[in-house]
């Protein structure tokens, strides 16, 4: 079984390279061939399938006046920035200056304080009053993201060194593809209309081999035809 991406990539070349009848025939293919047509499939897929993306959680440390940070090349958007703080242009400090949004810390601390307070209704009016003090003082961050350059601009100028988090969407590993039950077989048979369409435009730059019997015809058109017929139906699979 594949193991690692080397392996995976393997594979699908000789997939692609015992369906076009090697070990039978000559392919006059050869290794970059299978390495571009392959490339070629993944990126295909990327743009076309929502299954290519996932959602993560990056951390970014952000420095004092600084607003432009170039992002890792497989991040696709950046759909929304997190502070720690409520009202505090420094990021830190403690008891009730703490916003964290994933699990309302400080919400928790300030109910349990006070054996007093009311229920869920209690609890939920409080969590919109951090929210609304968040948008009224800084707690949420304006940016601009480009997705062409991978850059981030913080509209906000840092004042401290703080630590954002990011909710993400980025393009989901080459290795998890191929060995994605919904994207290997699709791959594989791309790379493989991709190979014949190569090899279709190798054979159709001669019309004939000779030979003793007067020569070979080749069939370079009709491998080119097959080839973009079925890149057009797999592409319309994942449309």
């Amino acid at each position: 079984m594949a193991d690692n991406l080397t392996d995976l990539r393997k594979d699908v070349y000789d997939y692609v390279y015992a369906t076009l009848g090697g070990g039978m025939i000559d392919v006059e293919l050869d290794p970059i061939h299978y390495q571009t047509a392959l490339d070629t499939a993944l990126s295909r897929y990327r743009q076309r399938s929502d299954n290519s993306v996932e959602e993560s959680y990056v951390f970014l440390p952000l420095e004092i006046d600084q607003n432009e940070y170039i992002l890792d090349s497989n991040i696709v958007e950046v759909r929304q920035v997190f502070r720690r703080s409520i009202g505090s242009r420094t990021g830190g400090g403690d008891g009730g200056t703490v916003f964290e949004p994933f699990n309302l810390a400080y919400t928790n601390t300030y109910l349990l304080a006070s054996s007093n307070m009311g229920g869920l209704a209690t609890y939920n009016m409080f969590a919109g009053y951090q929210e609304l003090v968040g948008r009224m003082f800084g707690s949420f961050i304006e940016f601009y993201w480009n997705n062409t350059t991978k850059k981030l601009t913080i509209l906000q100028r840092p004042r401290a060194d703080e630590e954002i988090l990011m909710m993400c969407y980025n393009y989901r590993p080459d290795f998890e593809l191929l060995r994605d039950y919904q994207a290997n077989q699709w791959l594989k048979d791309y790379t493989l209309a991709k190979c014949k369409y190569m090899l279709g435009e190798a054979r159709s730059k001669f019309a004939t081999i000779a030979g003793p019997q007067g020569g070979s015809a080749l069939n370079g058109d009709a491998l080119k035809a097959e080839a973009q017929a079925e890149m057009e139906k797999l592409e319309a699979e994942v449309a």
